[in-house]
This record gives C-alpha cells, sequence and structure tokens, in this order.
C-alpha cells in the first residue's frame, strides 16, 4: 500500500500544532464514508494495491483501535493491524465505526496527549504529530474509497490543505523510495481541488 499502512507506517504528515479538531473531522468523513458503502462496493479494487474496499475499511477500523491504544499509553502493537484481522459483517459497518471514533477522540482529548512523546517503528515524536499523521491517513484512505465506489464525501478544503502542506514537508518529492511507503509524485495542475493534489503528492492518480 502507497500509504502509512498501520501505525508500522512512515509519517505522512508531521505538525506540532493540535490536530485534534481535524483528526475529528477526518474521522468523521471516513466513518461516513463507510457508512454509505452498499454491496456491490465490498469486492471493488481501490488505489491500494491488493486492498478492496472491504479490506480498506477494515484496515481503517484497525487503525483507529491502535489510536485508542496509543492514546491510553497502552500498546498498540498488542491489538491487530492488518486488515485480515479485523472481522465486521457488512451490515455492522457503521455501528462498529461510531464505537471506535467515539473512543479516539475522546482519548485524545486531554491536552496532554499532545506533548507526550511517543515511539513508534518511524521515529519518536510528540503526540500532536503523530495524530497529525492520522489526518492524512484518514483523508487519504477516505479518498481511496470514493475513488473505488464513485462516492463523493464532502470534503474539508481548508483541512485538505493543511493536510498537503504539512505532507509536502514531511514527505518532499526527491524523498521516495527507500521505505518511504509512497510512490513518485504525480503531476497536476496548480489549481486542481485540494483532495486530488493530495493523493497526487502521495503518488495516485487523480
Amino acid at each position: 500500500m502507497n500509504n502509512t499502512a498501520h501505525l508500522g507506517g512512515a509519517p505522512a504528515a508531521a505538525s506540532t500544532t493540535d490536530p485534534r479538531h481535524d483528526f475529528a473531522q477526518a474521522v468523521a468523513l471516513a466513518g461516513r464514508t463507510v457508512a454509505a458503502l452498499r454491496p456491490e462496493h465490498y469486492d471493488a479494487s481501490t488505489p491500494c494495491p491488493d486492498y478492496s474496499v472491504r479490506d480498506l475499511a477494515r484496515h481503517e477500523l484497525a487503525v483507529l483501535r491502535r489510536l485508542v491504544a496509543l492514546g491510553r499509553g497502552d500498546d498498540p502493537f498488542a491489538l491487530p493491524g492488518l486488515a485480515q484481522d479485523v472481522d465486521v459483517a457488512d451490515d455492522a459497518w457503521p455501528t462498529a465505526w461510531e464505537a471506535a471514533a467515539r473512543d479516539a477522540v475522546a482519548v485524545w482529548e486531554p491536552s496532554e496527549t499532545l506533548t507526550r512523546l511517543l515511539t513508534l517503528p518511524f521515529g519518536t515524536l510528540p503526540g500532536a504529530a503523530v495524530l497529525g499523521v492520522y489526518v492524512t491517513e484518514f483523508t487519504l484512505h477516505t479518498w481511496d474509497l470514493a475513488k473505488a465506489t464513485g462516492l463523493s464525501p464532502a470534503w474539508d478544503q481548508e483541512l485538505v490543505e493543511r493536510a498537503l502542506t504539512a505532507m509536502r514537508r514531511a514527505v518532499p518529492a526527491e524523498r521516495r523510495g527507500g521505505g518511504v511507503p509512497f510512490g513518485p509524485v504525480v503531476e497536476i495542475a496548480a489549481d486542481a481541488p485540494a483532495i486530488d493534489r493530495l493523493a497526487a503528492w502521495a503518488g495516485r492518480t487523480p
């Protein structure tokens, strides 16, 4: 997958600002997109190689649950992180996502979570930077689901622009390969929608 796959991936966007509002918004939009999936969508391919829509939804739920553990100070790797480890019936996605999203937003609400240093496979970062990574994670995967299904999420343009600015800083165009989980930047018009420019910077083809 050309993304931050799970808490073992490389950072997509690190920020020292308070990302809690953007995180809650990105997770909520992802949840609305997952809830809008129909039976004919689940087996469709996505821009993430080897991931169907169902696989990608499972992966994102696993990431969300790991972020709950991380915010609590628990070991996130004690929880499953791969799509095949998450078992959710196709008609149970809204309930499963709502519960995980509620817990994730709540556990990261205390201000001290933003300054706590967290050591992950891609480095030691303050909580604010880690949470910023996952603003981009959920935003990109929401785009992936939309691309695969034809759904049209209501993007928060300012949030997407912030994610793009952070990603350009954290993963410059020349820093690809060598373990960085993104393909080469795809050329796109400067006046293209922010979400398409973000996807292109992550190596996806809008």
